[in-house]
């Protein structure tokens, strides 16, 4: 299975914060990010920093694609 982080670009998108602004906001790595900026598996805390931060579900800022 592989994992698309693209509903969390959008999401930063419509609320006009950038990677880095998250990164500081959230208090999570850059290489958390870069991480995530290529759609590797990170750590839940990772995930659940931004939920907090953005107030959001981790479905709303993830999905799971099933292998083909």
């Amino acid at each position: 299975m592989a994992v698309s982080y693209n509903k969390l670009w959008k999401l930063l998108i419509d609320r006009n914060m950038n990677k880095t602004q998250l990164c500081e906001k959230a208090k999570i790595s850059t290489n958390a990010m870069a991480r995530l900026g290529r759609n590797e598996d990170v750590r839940v805390e990772v995930l659940t920093k931004i939920c907090v931060e953005l107030g959001c579900t981790m479905d709303e800022i993830m999905e799971i694609i099933p292998n083909q």
